[in-house]
């Protein structure tokens, strides 16, 4: 990572769905479950396109896939129904390094805030029950802007909320449809892919990526603060 701008550092922004929790495979099962249910077969394949949507987008996206008279809302209420079924009997898995990357943000003073096209209502749940909304300065969610990813309104709002000039904030995301959006808000695009395995259509945009959130802290730790296992150690 360009090391300037990384030690004017002012914000760190989260994605939350394939990047803070392991949810975006439970998503591609019930839209499997679900498109079978209602006679359209697994549609599950297509998560990868939708990644970073807000709900209109969504909608739209099926409606063109499936035709305009895909039942998306009877799919939308199955399709959670499955998921949230799931989710209270399983849990969502936190990606690997979440809390150590929180952790060493805190440490650092480095204000951090969420920005992601699931529901208010669901990502309140999912950082409740991960116990980590008390990390979070500003909380963005899909249906409290117009315009969803790859668009840049939420990253603009989440910079604005924090008081972050978002070409010194970096954006932790996992879709290409995110990356898009942070490149286009002018912040620092970091991808720590999930779901997608060629991220060549926006390898260009990016200030950095790696193989998961532990990579990164370790990263951010060397850079920022303590070089690992320097903690203590007198010059």
């Amino acid at each position: 990572m360009e090391q300037l701008r990384l030690q004017s550092l002012q914000a760190v922004v989260f994605d939350m769905d394939g990047l803070m929790f392991d949810s975006e495979r439970y998503i591609q099962t019930a839209w499997n479950q679900a498109g079978t249910i209602l006679g359209y077969g697994t549609l599950g394949d297509h998560i990868e396109k939708t990644l970073g949507f807000n709900g209109t987008k969504r909608r739209e996206f099926f409606l063109d896939l499936c035709g305009q008279d895909f039942p998306y809302d009877e799919f939308l209420e199955l399709y959670r129904s499955l998921y949230f079924d799931r989710v209270r009997k399983e849990g969502i898995p936190a990606k690997e390094g979440l809390h150590e990357t929180l952790e060493i943000l805190k440490e650092l003073g480095i204000p951090m805030g969420v920005a992601t096209s699931s529901s208010r209502e669901n990502t309140l749940k999912n950082l409740e029950r991960e116990k980590i909304t008390d990390y979070f300065e500003t909380v963005i969610t899909g249906d409290m802007i117009r315009h969803g990813k790859p668009e840049p309104d939420i990253y603009l709002e989440a910079c604005r909320q924090l008081k972050a000039e978002p070409r010194y904030a970096i954006a932790l995301e996992d879709a290409v449809n995110g990356i898009k959006a942070a490149a286009r808000a002018g912040m620092m695009p970091v991808m720590i892919p999930d779901l997608i395995k060629d991220t060549t259509q926006v390898d260009d945009l990016l200030f950095g990526k790696y193989r998961s959130l532990s990579e990164f802290a370790k990263e951010i730790r060397n850079s920022l603060g303590h070089p690992e296992g320097k903690e203590g150690e007198e010059d």
